[in-house]
């Protein structure tokens, strides 16, 4: 069996996000979805997926812009 390396360039690195990282921690979100009515874990439910992320999309980008700012505040530690 073979390996495959996997490529790793800073461009990637450095590359913008539109939405927050995964959660690193327990989501704050029930297992019932608020649209459909339905668990979350099921595949019926990607469709009410892509219409909370449409819907939260703005969200994310004031979130995304408030941690960019805090980020460019802070400076570099060891410039």
């Amino acid at each position: 069996m073979q390996v495959n390396p996997q490529e790793v360039s800073a461009d990637k690195a450095t590359t913008e996000r539109t939405r927050p990282t995964m959660a690193s921690h327990r989501l704050d979100l029930p297992s019932i979805c608020d649209i459909c009515g339905k668990a979350r874990s099921t595949r019926k439910h990607e469709k009410c997926s892509r219409q909370r992320q449409q819907r939260k999309s703005t969200e994310w980008a004031v979130l995304m812009a408030d941690k960019a700012a805090a980020k460019q505040a802070r400076g570099r530690r060891y410039a």
